[in-house]
């Protein structure tokens, strides 16, 4: 293909615009060249291919240089600034060879002959400059497009990493806290929820893959429950339901912990908290709701660390594949999640 263009190819382009040059000429004159003396023909046919050759060079130099002095100048001005230069270069390089040969062949050189010999070679010069220029473009448009989306990409995984370090901090701290407090207390406990933060951190930290399966991720809440139940309120009311067909059903890693961690964090009251994971027409449907205390008053808001990490990373995993509800009604708080795993 590179031996084509580079070699075939111009040769080509300058016998198209002697044969257009030839038809026009003879049409006008009912003539037909073939009945004229073949060493001159061969003679024509040699300069228009070295008129070729030339022309095509000139307009890939210009190219290269237009690339350097105003690189990638798609529009209106740039493409017509452009185009000045390559038909001033082609009017002088034809004016050159062919005006000179038409005026020293057959009758001599007429009006008419002038005007073929000017528009016809500047009509083929914008047609190569239209199809050599945007496939140019066109290359760069493609290559600017993966560059954008590489650059999105890298953007959006360093905000989730960045997500995820401001996360796994806060839940440490609340694990800490709760432990530190059983130490003075009872040891065996302490040490058994030591046991059971070992056992989530081994979770986040060697099974981060881009998703697991949706069962790994509810043994993961598990083991959170009850490292919450060991320090929780002997009138804690807890109900857990995890839907039986929720196995193998892929899912991003730590997308529901925050809205259990709520849970647990604020229950009061009643000590009533209700936890529940279900599959229903293909939408994985996560609800939990708590009672709060009668003195606490809600946030209209609902912003936190927690929250608002969990809000910006379903925006980023699932875009338009996700609901969020959460809201405060009364001494009753709940969170409602939904994804659309198909």
């Amino acid at each position: 293909m590179n031996f084509f263009k580079k070699y075939i190819s111009p040769a080509l382009y300058g016998l198209l615009v002697y044969f257009t040059v030839r038809l026009l000429h003879d049409t006008e004159h009912d003539e037909m060249f073939w009945k004229r003396d073949w060493g001159l023909n061969v003679l024509e046919m040699s300069c228009s291919v070295l008129v070729g050759y030339a022309g095509i060079y000139i307009f890939d130099w210009l190219f290269r240089f237009y690339d350097r002095r105003w690189p990638l100048q798609l529009n209106y001005r740039g493409i017509v600034r452009e185009l000045i230069i390559l038909v001033s270069a082609n009017l002088v390089l034809v004016n050159l060879v062919f005006t000179p040969m038409a005026a020293l062949t057959d009758d001599g050189l007429s009006w008419g002959d002038l005007a073929d010999l000017t528009m016809i070679p500047t009509l083929y010069a914008i047609i190569y400059y239209g199809i050599a220029r945007s496939s140019t473009w066109l290359k760069a448009y493609i290559a600017n497009k993966v560059q954008l989306e590489k650059l999105t990409n890298d953007q959006l995984e360093t905000e989730l990493k960045f997500l995820k370090a401001q996360y796994h901090p806060h839940f440490l701290f609340n694990a800490l806290n709760t432990i530190y407090f059983q130490m003075d207390e009872d040891v065996p406990a302490a040490k058994q929820s030591t046991e059971l933060l070992s056992s989530l951190l081994r979770y986040q930290l060697y099974d981060q893959q881009q998703q697991v399966p949706i069962s790994h991720e509810l043994e993961y809440l598990q083991n959170y429950i009850r490292f919450q139940q060991i320090r929780a309120s002997s009138k804690l009311k807890l109900n857990v339901c995890f839907d039986e067909r929720l196995t193998d059903q892929p899912i991003y890693p730590l997308l529901l912990l925050p809205l259990v961690e709520n849970a647990f964090k604020y229950a009061g009251g009643n000590f009533e908290i209700s936890i529940s994971a279900n599959i229903n027409d293909g939408d994985f449907i996560f609800a939990t709701f708590n009672d709060v205390p009668a003195q606490m008053q809600p946030n209209e808001n609902y912003t936190g660390i927690g929250l608002e990490n969990l809000r910006r990373r379903l925006q980023l995993l699932y875009p338009d594949k996700h609901r969020l509800v959460v809201g405060c009604a009364g001494n009753r708080f709940s969170a409602e999640l939904v994804i659309e795993f198909n």
